[in-house]
């Protein structure tokens, strides 16, 4: 999801930090999600995560979280110092937003003298807005700000939280142990043990070039989205036709809008030193990609469907990188 962009200021607030961490409790776990494998050049086996330490004096989020049935990443936030409310961490879009049952529960009247236009996958519209004066991710604030007020399209997520005002910031997800982190950048390499794909930051999204089938595309990473998703352009490259029996699926945006696309097997993609197989990839003439002005190279939104598959992801604004851990294969009883 992309929506018009806002510059909050980002500051530090201690107590709000220590008020979230007693007020967000662990969730039940959703189910394993089965993805695609991926393979690394010359694995290193037996690798533990090395401990990423920070700084006591620095701002520094870290929570217990939860992912939803289709793996997405819910966070803890406070808004105008009510909540928690669980917002689905979206690195697909360049604003944050809350659902019409969250902006009531808020108490803030909606106006329509500031509308926000929002553009989804599937098209776009104009939305009323709330206005507040904070959005608190543990230690870093953001706000105040205008959020859109959007339909309950976040299978019960109270509402989008993006981090495209993260400059100098290092986000970890921790899919294992749900686990989120938010801390400033030492700019480190990636840990031992992880793939790291270079990234580059357009609108405040992270998109990446990568190879898909030995096809030059460029990628979306979007931690929003359920499924990975392509343009037209990249299945005319990859010479796809739809089978007999392709299977067909819809694509719900944040307006309500539904569009639909051939699931079709993807031959493999190299993500920086990582190959990955076992990838279905829906394409699509979406609105989004017309949006975005990338009909015509070829484009892959990378969704959980992929990421949900690796152990911990990482992104490094400050680097300008995302870093991976695999998971490791189980060897067969």
């Amino acid at each position: 999801m992309i929506l018009n962009q806002f510059r909050p200021d980002l500051h530090v607030s201690a107590r709000v930090a220590c008020c979230l961490l007693l007020l967000a409790a662990r969730c039940a776990r959703a189910g394993e999600i089965t993805g695609p494998t991926a393979q690394v050049a010359q694995p290193e086996r037996g690798v533990e995560l090395d401990e990423i330490v920070v700084q006591p004096a620095e701002p520094k989020f870290v929570a217990p979280t939860r992912r939803d049935r289709i793996g997405r990443i819910w966070a803890p936030v406070l808004i105008d110092g009510k909540g928690p409310y669980r917002l689905v961490l979206d690195t697909g879009a360049n604003r944050s937003a809350v659902t019409e049952r969250t902006a009531q529960s808020l108490g803030t009247p909606t106006s329509t003298e500031t509308p926000a236009l929002v553009t989804g996958f599937t098209g776009s519209a104009m939305v009323p807005t709330i206005s507040v004066s904070s959005i608190d991710i543990g230690a870093f604030a953001l706000g105040p700000a205008n959020l859109p007020v959007l339909a309950d399209v976040f299978g019960g997520a109270e509402g989008v939280l993006s981090l495209s005002e993260l400059r100098n910031e290092r986000m970890f997800a921790d899919f294992v142990h749900d686990r989120l982190e938010i801390a400033p950048s030492r700019r480190e390499r990636a840990p031992k043990g992880f793939a790291v794909v270079p990234l580059h930051m357009a609108g405040g999204l992270p998109m990446a070039e990568i190879l898909v089938g030995g096809v030059p595309t460029k990628a979306i990473i979007d931690t929003g989205a359920q499924s990975s998703v392509g343009n037209l352009a990249l299945r005319r490259a990859l010479a796809r036709q739809t089978p007999r029996k392709a299977a067909r699926e819809d694509i719900i945006g944040v307006t309500l809008e539904t569009q639909s696309g051939d699931s079709l097997p993807s031959p493999d993609i190299q993500l920086g030193h990582l190959t990955i197989r076992g990838m279905r990839v829906v394409f699509g003439d979406m609105y989004l990609f017309e949006h975005w002005n990338l009909t015509h190279e070829p484009t892959l939104a990378i969704g959980m469907d992929l990421l949900g598959s690796f152990d911990v992801m990482i992104i490094d604004y400050a680097r300008r990188e995302m870093q991976l851990q695999l998971r490791p294969r189980t060897s067969p009883p």
